[in-house]
């Protein structure tokens, strides 16, 4: 059966309010969560970028059955790979075994706040290959020491060290990153629904492991409501991550979509309270081969409707 997680949104939401849709998530009856780590928000209309590692340590105490993952955490620019796997590693512990870490390349929106500059993307997903492999090692106890490419380690060890090391995920968008994932990971990441990029996953040592992918709705029993509130904070998504990796703030995302009509996003995104349309919208995640799904609630402050919306008609309805 699939498993249907919920995100933590964290560019719609604060920090308290996240922590009280885990919780609401949980009781719903979601099987998993997520979290973006965000630094900005894609659009200035969403609101909100709390530090999602503080975010998680909240939501590991309030909660005690949801599994909790980033979605995704870019180890190569803000965070130190090394002080990665030390966060991790706590999480596994405060979760009690209920974390995974998932890992990207991550977008200029969120890593350009350390003034490193924006490589081109094959130099980024040399620098996450690289970052990964730091992170296994400290993962597999001991001190570490590395002069890599882009990373220097001194003598560094995990103290708290989880029995059973947080399992990591990879995003992948192509073949390079499914090369990454297929080598490293032990579950493929993804926003879209392609086949392809199962298929390439396994190829590189993938094969049996899971996937998770991504999909953001719009609940709401006005659908007009529903379509412009997903048009006022979500527009960005549709230009693809190609272009949403590469601009460096909330202001391009605005230049970027200003010709997006709304009814372009609910052509996309699944709007206000038909059931047969979201399960619709997740089926294409369910024919690839996906096993994990988790679902984005558009609007921070919609959240509680939805989560009780999809505990009576949601849920079930994606199990049957």
């Amino acid at each position: 059966m699939t498993r249907i997680g919920y995100t933590m949104m964290t560019e719609q939401a604060g920090p308290r309010e996240l922590v009280g849709h885990v919780v609401g998530a949980e009781r719903a009856g979601f099987d998993f969560s997520v979290i973006s780590d965000h630094s900005f928000p894609w659009l200035a209309s969403q609101g909100h970028a709390p530090y999602a590692w503080s975010v998680l340590g909240a939501a590991a105490q309030a909660t005690t059955r949801i599994p909790l993952m980033t979605y995704v955490t870019c180890p190569t620019f803000r965070y130190h790979p090394a002080v990665i796997a030390q966060k991790a590693a706590t999480m596994q512990f405060l979760s009690q075994g209920r974390f995974r870490l998932g890992l990207g390349s991550g977008e200029n929106l969120n890593e350009h706040i350390v003034g490193a500059g924006w490589p081109a993307a094959h130099v980024r997903l040399e620098m996450l290959e690289e970052a990964v492999g730091i992170i296994r090692s400290l993962f597999a106890g001991g001190c570490v020491t590395h002069h890599g490419a882009h990373f220097d380690v001194d003598n560094a060890k995990l103290w708290d060290l989880p029995e059973d090391p947080p399992p990591i995920g990879i995003a992948v968008s192509g073949d390079r990153s499914c090369e990454i994932a297929g080598r490293y990971g032990d579950l493929l990441i993804a926003t879209e629904p392609e086949r392809e990029l199962l298929t390439a996953f396994g190829a590189y040592g993938g094969s049996g492991k899971p996937s998770v992918g991504q999909l953001a709705v719009c609940y709401d029993t006005d659908r007009d409501a529903a379509v412009a509130r997903a048009h006022d904070q979500f527009r960005w998504s549709l230009a693809g991550w190609k272009v949403n990796a590469e601009l460096p703030g909330p202001a391009g995302f605005e230049q970027a979509s200003r010709y997006t009509r709304p009814e372009d996003v609910a052509d996309s995104i699944p709007c206000g309270d038909d059931v047969e349309d979201f399960v619709g919208a997740v089926r294409p995640y369910i024919d690839a081969g996906f096993k994990e799904i988790a679902l984005i609630q558009i609007g921070g402050g919609h959240q509680e409707a939805f989560l009780d919306w999809a505990e009576a008609k949601l849920l079930p309805a994606l199990r049957g």
